[in-house]
């Protein structure tokens, strides 16, 4: 049953005034909102449960991070039903999800049990060393202290309650607090329902986890600077991961914030692999660009070759592909807004044609496709700006000098990829430096839509794709983040944790 209400330190409580819900389907649910009164509160517990939490052996972490997957499981039916209704994702595609959740939930369950993330060093005395002795040296990486982590509009499961920030939070041994997206709040307190019957059932205290309905700004601002919080995962906008980020900096005790804020995730296709099959690359494009109304963070909306004959032929497959996609809702009101906006503006834009324009209800967007030059990209900043949603731009360059000028000139991306073929090898060892450079993720011959939660995954990007590029939010290096070294000299072996 939804209560509406925040999870504060084990207790479901009001804040002051409510909200409603915007679903797709159903009526719409009326929701306390947070308020930094509660954050505090919510803070205050998640420090006064870090002593023991970080103190806890990885076999009981390893349990509570199952049994919070088996929680969500027996909630699989609930979750899905108002999932659905909120945010107009199809069933099989919640399901997939919440799959993935409890899949990393049970991933990082085993990753902490092997302790190899531990990064344990040790350099024995040397008591007898001239001119100066060795002291003994342990070091161990270990927790940092309480994480707020911030829920994603775009999935309302692997990256929200109980995502990726916090399964490799809680498996790191740090509280978390989570800010609930006002997109989906009704499956952010299921989850967080859930979350919460492990933690009872696994003995923890309280403020092990803390889940706050959304606020507006000031939440999410209170959030970053309470003193007790040592650092922030981020999934969201540009514009709202960078004012967060500045508040994180800005502290007076600056803490690290690890966003993921936006990506073009351009797609070069060279020029045999153009030639032999660039119908099959054009309808591989249009299918991940507008998966899911194009609403993921890894949406290739760019894509770079060389002008002539076999650009054309692509861009008139791509055009036929894309008109056969029609209209899919978008995640929230708001969403289809600024993509409609953002679609306006590469529209009126000057040496751009309009290949494909596809009008849409409301919520809604539909596929749109357009071409410009290399030159016109190159000396025209906001054409390589993400456009949320199924928005594709060709860029046609003269020759192979212009596309290496124009991997050159992006900014910070998740993804970078490669259509090509045996033939193009020299002009991919070219451009492959330029692009590891540029992106966190390389791909050849696929397209970056489906991020794999495995343990050589790498989801982040120079800014910004993200505020730390030596960071990942995807896959198991995702927990050092919120580690840190600790070095034990001459210490006894009964005070050095994790040894």
């Amino acid at each position: 049953m939804i209560t509406g209400k925040s999870l504060v330190g084990g207790t479901w409580k009001d804040g002051e005034g409510t909200f409603t819900s915007a679903p797709v389907t159903g009526e719409a649910q009326t929701f306390s909102k947070g308020t930094p009164a509660l954050v505090a509160e919510a803070a205050a517990a998640a420090e006064a449960a870090f002593p023991f939490y970080a103190a806890t052996l990885r076999q009981t972490r390893a349990a509570f991070l199952n049994a919070i997957a088996d929680e969500i499981e027996a909630r699989a039916e609930e979750i899905t039903a108002i999932g659905a209704a909120e945010t107009g994702l199809p069933e099989a595609r919640l399901q997939g999800e919440r799959g993935r959740t409890t899949g990393q939930l049970r991933l990082f369950a085993e990753h902490i049990l092997h302790g190899d993330y531990l990064d344990r060093r040790h350099d024995a005395a040397m008591p007898n060393r001239q001119p100066l002795p060795r002291p003994d040296l342990k070091v161990v990486q270990r927790p940092i202290g309480p994480v707020a982590v911030f829920g994603a509009s775009n999935f309302p499961l692997a990256f929200s309650t109980a995502g990726g920030d916090t399964a490799s939070a809680l498996a790191a041994g740090c509280p978390v607090v989570v800010k609930g997206h006002p997109a989906h709040p009704g499956t952010g307190e299921i989850v967080a329902q859930a979350i919460n019957a492990a933690r009872e059932k696994e003995q923890l205290p309280a403020g092990v986890f803390s889940y706050i309905n959304d606020g507006g700004n000031e939440v999410g601002a209170a959030l970053v600077q309470a003193p007790q919080i040592k650092a922030v995962g981020f999934t969201g906008s540009l514009r709202g991961g960078r004012a967060l980020f500045n508040l994180a900096t800005a502290r007076p005790e600056p803490i690290p914030f690890f966003g993921e804020l936006g990506s073009i995730n351009p797609v070069f296709v060279l020029h045999a692999a153009l030639a032999a099959r660039s119908a099959e690359i054009a309808q591989g494009w249009v299918g991940s660009l507008s998966l899911g109304a194009g609403q993921f963070c890894t949406n290739p909306g760019v894509v770079v070759a060389i002008e002539g004959a076999e650009t054309d032929a692509f861009v008139a497959a791509a055009s036929e592909a894309a008109a056969n996609v029609g209209p899919q809702k978008m995640l929230t009101p708001h969403m289809a807004d600024v993509f409609a906006k953002g679609r306006d503006q590469i529209k009126g834009a000057a040496d751009v044609d309009t290949i494909l324009a596809k009008d849409a209800g409301p919520r809604e967007a539909a596929p749109n496709v357009f071409r410009t030059t290399g030159a016109a990209f190159l000396s025209s900043e906001h054409l390589a700006k993400e456009v949320f949603g199924p928005l594709g731009l060709i860029v046609a360059v003269k020759d192979e000098d212009e596309m290496i000028a124009v991997a050159q000139s992006l900014e910070g991306q998740l993804t970078a990829t490669l259509q090509m073929d045996d033939a193009d090898m020299d002009l991919a060892q070219r451009l492959t430096p330029v692009l590891e450079q540029k992106a966190g993720r390389i791909l050849a011959n696929g397209f970056p839509t489906g991020v794999e939660v495995a343990d050589a995954m790498v989801h982040s990007g120079p800014y910004p794709a993200s505020t730390n590029f030596g960071a990942t939010s995807v896959g198991t290096l995702a927990i050092r983040r919120f580690l840190r070294p600790v070095c034990y000299q001459n210490m006894p072996d009964a005070l050095v944790p994790e040894f």
